[in-house]
Parts: structure tokens; sequence; C-alpha cells
């Protein structure tokens, strides 16, 4: 690979969702229907927006097309986060200029109106990131709502963009943090946290129909309540803090799986390891945190918490507590000023952390960003030949890892059947889109999409697993 790794996202356009996702979004067309299609770009963070936007149209009476020639208008969600996500969503732009014509532009590259128009003057309208109400206004002035209240009916969990057995929970918007590489904080905003309450009722809509498992999501979930002076809220015949821990254990009881993801290593987060440790919570053992780095210098100029030594104390202690625990995390190599020796304090904290999951990219400039101004920039193919070696260094981690497993009864949730009968499904340490697999290519019959099967694994390669059902759990 010469490029850096994809962008985590779910989908790149509803024509690219599974079938049984694409089956939530779509109806007949009723006579007159007016009909909104949208392509979905970035993050999971993201994704929800998209869910959020054509749950408010679906409720006005839209339609929702998966293809551009069924759809009177076009959304693209994009992503600005990095200069190639840009050029990414711009690409998005012009391709859904070309296919219908009619475009609207929302997302976090929303937030340079100029720059998009620049490049595509013929959009209809463009808003910025979580811009709900204007991104209706501006699908209104392009396509009137039509609504009939005898047949437009909304299901009670809104539209979704993900199959039915997993769902994505955002818990706040906005971040608080200052890192020099990140202009998240201003397209998006500081810290704003929905109120407990408030995400569990959806949490609650979501499993009673049929999600199977959680994916907490924001940009800082750490830091969840932090605004809200962790404040309590009603729940139930109780009531609820709003904080990352009371949050994460009143979710896991409402009986799906629960799994975290951009967890800060904050010293409260060790709260949070007694709940993975225990399988009857309904947490998962997985914890999904971006270190970046570990020389105390460069996250010293990335503007982060520079305690690389005290973060490996932080995992021995995870694990003492939760042997199981799964960790991923993404990684920069090649930030502005990253000497061999610290890109080799990289490596060698690689081996003593040994990571499940990881993720690296090649740092890039970002258009605002403050990192552009730092001195001492690392050269394309200095940042290519860390890339290189990282990523071999982490490939081979993850194989022992999963050699380790091969012989062990693990619990699976199955993704998807292919019509030769092989299903691919995840095991609690691996998350949609962006882990490994479990594959089962025989005696497959009886399983569903959905289902959650006990396999015993047979074999194991870099990042996947085969194995064949062992039990129905």
């Amino acid at each position: 690979m010469t490029q850096n790794p994809p962008s985590l996202r779910p989908d790149l356009a509803n024509a690219r969702i599974p079938q049984d996702a694409r089956t939530q979004v779509t109806d007949a067309r009723r006579a007159g229907q007016p009909t909104i299609g949208m392509v979905s770009l970035g993050c999971p963070k993201a994704l929800v927006d998209s869910e959020r936007i054509l749950t408010r149209l679906r409720a006005e009476g839209y339609a929702i097309s998966p293809d551009y020639a069924g759809a009177d208008a076009v959304i693209v969600n994009t992503c600005g986060f990095l200069d190639s996500a840009k050029a990414e969503s711009l690409d998005a732009i012009g391709e859904a200029l070309a296919e219908n014509g009619r475009v609207i532009v929302t997302g976090c590259l929303g937030a340079e109106p100029d720059y998009i128009r620049e490049h595509h003057p013929q959009i209809l309208a463009v808003t910025g990131p979580h811009q709900y109400e204007q991104v209706l206004d501006a699908v209104h002035g392009a396509v009137p709502p039509n609504p009939d209240p005898f047949v437009d009916l909304l299901p009670a969990t809104g539209v979704s963009l993900t199959p039915r057995h997993y769902s994505y929970l955002k818990i706040s918007e906005g971040c608080n943090h200052k890192c020099k590489f990140c202009i998240i904080p201003d397209m998006r905003g500081r810290l704003v946290s929905r109120p407990a309450h408030a995400v569990l009722r959806e949490a609650e809509k979501l499993v009673e129909a049929g999600v199977k498992e959680l994916l907490v999501i924001s940009q800082d979930t750490s830091a969840y309540g932090l605004d809200r002076k962790y404040d309590v809220n009603p729940w139930k015949d109780g009531a609820v803090r709003s904080h990352i821990t009371d949050l994460t254990r009143e979710l896991g009881r409402l009986g799906a799986w629960v799994r975290l993801h951009y967890v800060y290593p904050y010293p409260h987060v060790r709260d949070l390891i007694p709940l993975m440790a225990d399988p009857v919570t309904g947490v998962l053992p997985y914890l999904d945190i971006p270190f970046q780095h570990s020389h105390p210098d460069v996250l010293r100029r990335m503007a982060r918490p520079a305690a690389g030594a005290k973060t490996l104390d932080e995992i021995a202690a995870w694990r003492a507590i939760c042997p199981d625990i799964t960790l991923r995390s993404t990684f920069i190599v090649g930030y502005p000023g990253e000497t061999e020796a610290e890109f080799q304090h990289l490596l060698d904290w690689l081996d003593a952390a040994q990571l499940d999951r990881v993720g690296c990219f090649q740092y890039e400039n970002v258009a605002g960003a403050r990192s552009n101004a730092l001195p001492d920039h690392v050269p394309d193919d200095v940042k290519q030949d860390r890339w290189d070696r990282f990523m071999a260094k982490a490939q081979a981690i993850s194989a022992a890892k999963l050699e380790a497993k091969v012989g062990k009864r693990l619990e699976v949730i199955v993704d998807d059947i292919d019509e030769d009968g092989i299903a691919t499904c995840r095991t609690w340490a691996d998350a949609p889109e962006i882990d490994g697999n479990l594959f089962i290519d025989e005696g497959t019959e009886a399983l569903a999409v959905g289902d959650i099967v006990q396999v015993v694994v047979e074999e194991a390669g870099e990042y996947d697993l085969w194995g064949t059902v062992s039990d129905r759990s």
C-alpha cells in the first residue's frame, strides 16, 4: 500500500450500503412524492448526522432514493479532516452533479463554502456540520415537501444507514482539545454532550427495534458530560448522571453489546474496565483509544498529553483487571519534527504495548491546522518508509495475537451471509468496517444476519479468523 489506509467510513454512498441496510431507507415511491438521495462520507459521527437528516426528511414525507437517477436532489455529507478527504469530498460532489445535477452540500467541508463553490459553483446550497435546520431549509427550497399523513409513516427508530443489527450512538458533539494537527473543534465546536436520559431513550428504542450492538461514538467519549458538569437526569424509576461510566453501565443493561469508540485515556477510564471484565454487564472488553504517538516531545508538538510511559502503566493496569480486553488505536507517523529516534521510540512502545488493532496515517497538512507552521516537515519518502515499518510491526503483533485464538470458543455476531453461504462475522474484538472479521464457510444454513453464535476458531491470518459454529447462544 502506497497511500494512507482508507478513511474509517461506513459507506461511500447509499448505493454501496449492504442490501439489508438499504431496505431501511427505501420504499415504493407514491405518485408525486419528492425524493432525496444521500451520499454520506467520513466517519461514523458523520453517518449519524446523515441518518438524522434523512429521518427528518422522511418524517416530512420525502422518499429516500438509493441512486442518483431516482432522486429529485442529492445531499452530499462531506468530510474535511484531511486534504485527501477534502479532495475525495470534492470528487463526490462532482459525481453527484454529473449524475443528478441538483446537489446540496453539508458536513465538515461545508464549513468552507467558498472553497466548495470555487470548485463547484453550480451546487444549490452549502451548510456546515450538524446544521440540520439549514439542510432542511435547503431541501425545502430545492424540492418542496408534499406530505401525505395517511401514507408517509416513519418507523419509531428513524432512518438507518447501517444494517439492522448494529447502530452508532452519538453521545456528544465537538471537542475541547486543541491538537495542532486537528481542525475538528473549528468545524464542530466545543464539547456539547447530550443529556444522559436522551441517549438512553434513543438506545432503548434501537434495542427494541432489534439492534444487538450499540457503537458509542463522539469526538471525545471520555469527556462526555464534562460540559454539563455531570448533571443528574431522571431515568426509569431513578436517575443517571451524565458521565461516561454511569452512561455505559446503563447502556449495558439494555441487553445489547456496547462498544466504546474514541476514548481518551483519562484516569477515570480505569473505572470502565471492571464493567468490561464482567460479561453480565453487556459492555464489551474493547477500547478504541487515539494515542497518536508515544514520544513525549512529539506529543507536546501535537499539543496532546505527553504521558507515553504512564500510558503503558495504564494499559498494564487495564489488562490486570480485564485480561481479555482488546485495545485499538490510531497513530500518526512523519509528524513535523519527528526524528528517527522519536519514531524508533514509537516502534519500541508498540512492542511493549502489544495493541490488538492498530491504524496508522502519514501526516498531512490540513488547511487551518496549526501544525502546518511547525518547522522540520518530514519528507514524503521518509514518511512512507516509517509507515511501512510501523505497519509491518503492527501486522506481526496482530498475526501473533490472532494465532493465539486458534482452538478457542468465541462469541460472534453475523454481519453478512453471501450467496455461497459464507458468513462474515465479528468477535467482541472487532468493530464493523475498521477491524478484522471471522469467516464461517460451512454449516451456515441455519444462520441469519444479526445472529449471535458460538464459534470455535480453526485458522488465523494477519487480521482475520476462520471458524465453525459450535453452539447457538
